[in-house]
């Protein structure tokens, strides 16, 4: 190498300055692009939920050219590609408020701890707290719709409905009734024993989230102006204060698992504490409101972590958004 840039011949010139090239053209790139690269370990370069295609889920695509195929296909599309379909400007419907639910359930659902499906065809119908009653899958369904899109149910009997419900059976195929596989759902972080603290959570979004989800929580939109390249976190497209991410310990353990870009179960790049914060910070910012006065009709069913009264244990709203819960907990232990 030393030789080479001493030298002062046509050829090895010209390679210099392919080789600069290239590396400037990879580096813009990848700045361009951030999301198609994994930060985390040299080697470890992953797709990332946003860029998923069909074309990318090959273990549907071997099964038969059915009629059923096809409508699990077009669900698993509905779940990637929401708002292309279901959004502001979607081609079927305008229901939803641009986000798509991959944006909560990764790559279309199917990623260990990142809040997947594939214990959602095996647990419903179940009883829900909330609505004080047995709800369906179609039921969960739309009120993701309501709460985590912040717009409409698609009717239940449309085909779209029905393509969401079939592709979450698929992804939950094999697993027994009543059962819930390693890897379903999200992590439940154990309570600090202080309040998460918004200002210290402001501070690690700037380091941690800023770059991709926007200095003011805005996300980043496709040039198409059809959907996000990075979701919004706040604001008027965001998820609505009736969705499950509101709740603080919900976000905590979903960005834990799965946030900044890089991070996994098993090689998490936030701390407990960390994860927190973020999410107090987050869920302090303004967004949509949803009328839930008809939500948790049983008082002493509300989770701790759910911030609007009224309660049945006498403690704030404050506290019952931010904590600190341990006392909570304790005091519903008792009881």
């Amino acid at each position: 190498m030393n030789n080479l840039r001493k030298s002062k011949s046509p050829t090895a010139k010209w390679i210099n300055r392919t080789l600069i090239i290239s590396f400037l053209g990879i580096s813009v790139f990848i700045l361009m692009f951030p999301a198609v690269f994994s930060s985390g370990k040299f080697g470890g370069n992953q797709l990332k939920a946003h860029t998923l295609t069909r074309q990318q889920t090959p273990a549907i695509q071997q099964t038969s050219d059915t009629d059923d195929m096809k409508l699990i296909l077009y669900g698993k599309d509905l779940i990637a590609n929401t708002s292309k379909y279901l959004g502001p400007k979607g081609s079927v419907m305008h229901i939803s408020n641009g986000m798509n639910c991959q944006n909560c359930h990764l790559d279309a659902g199917t990623r260990p701890m990142g809040n997947n499906y594939s214990a959602v065809y095996s647990t419903y119908p179940r009883y829900r707290a909330r609505s004080a009653g047995t709800e369906t899958i179609v039921k969960r369904i739309s009120d993701c719709f309501e709460r985590s899109l912040n717009g409409r149910k698609p009717d239940s009997s449309s085909r779209e409905m029905k393509a969401m419900v079939a592709y979450m059976k698929w992804v939950g195929r094999g697993v027994p009734k009543g059962r819930a596989p390693k890897g379903a759902g999200m992590t439940k972080l154990a309570y600090l024993d202080r309040a998460a603290n918004p200002n210290t959570g402001s501070m690690l979004y700037q380091e941690k989230c800023a770059v991709c989800h926007g200095v003011k929580g805005q996300g980043i939109i496709n040039p198409d102006g059809k959907s996000f390249i990075y979701p919004p976190l706040w604001g008027a497209r965001s998820y609505n204060d009736g969705a499950g991410l509101y709740r603080i310990s919900t976000f905590a353990g979903f960005v834990k698992d799965n946030m900044p870009f890089g991070a996994s179960h098993d090689n998490p790049i936030l701390t407990d504490e960390q994860a927190w914060d973020l999410a107090a910070f987050v869920n302090a910012q303004p967004r949509p409101h949803k009328d839930q006065r008809l939500d948790w009709k049983n008082i002493s069913e509300k989770p701790i972590d759910f911030p609007f009264g009224p309660y049945s244990d006498g403690f704030s709203e404050n506290q019952h958004k931010y904590g600190p819960f341990k006392p909570i907990a304790a005091v519903r232990t008792v009881k």
